[in-house]
């Protein structure tokens, strides 16, 4: 389950951040919001590297915002192969992605808590995290389930008043209950 959840997590998770810029990109055109450097500026200090005032390298901000998407989509691929899928677990998903932000943005010095943010900022930036995430969590979901039922999935099927949330099982036998 392992190595299915890490190759099937790095796809999912850069397919996630694929429709996350796109859909940044049609914000930023509408708004005109312009493009942020924080990502570079995680990563200039997590590397050590020296930073730049204004504008940020591209290939340094793209490098950490892929980057990021791509390795936390292992983590919501690891929630679709235990059973752990469908809008429910991408909205559970999304936190996680905000909180993974958070933590390097707060923990570099580079951001500030949301609770400090413009509304309007705050909301802007949960909209696109959930669009990474219901985005990520499609593909995983989708990539998981050619495996048949996750444990979870299976575990619920056994149990009188659960719902299985998925289609016919083997007989109760073939797992030993």
């Amino acid at each position: 389950m392992i190595k299915r959840a890490l190759w099937q997590g790095l796809i999912a998770g850069t397919a996630g951040g694929v429709v996350m810029t796109l859909g940044e990109k049609l914000e930023q055109a509408l708004t005109r919001r312009p493009d942020s450097h924080v990502p570079a500026r995680v990563l200039q200090r997590l590397a050590g590297l020296p930073e730049h005032p204004g504008k940020q390298p591209l290939p340094v901000n793209w490098t950490m915002h892929f980057g990021q998407a791509a390795l936390l989509g292992v983590v919501r691929s690891l929630m679709a192969q235990s059973g752990l899928r469908g809008p429910l677990a991408s909205a559970k998903f999304t936190v996680v992605r905000l909180t993974n932000d958070q933590i390097l943005e707060n923990a570099t010095g580079v951001g500030a808590p949301p609770s400090t943010w413009p509304r309007k900022e705050l909301v802007v930036d949960v909209l696109h995290k959930a669009v990474y995430a219901f985005a990520t969590g499609a593909v995983a979901d989708a990539l998981a389930a050619r495996n048949g039922p996750g444990p979870g999935q299976r575990h619920a099927a056994l149990r009188p008043g659960r719902h299985a949330d998925v289609g016919p099982l083997p007989r109760r036998e073939a797992y030993g209950r």
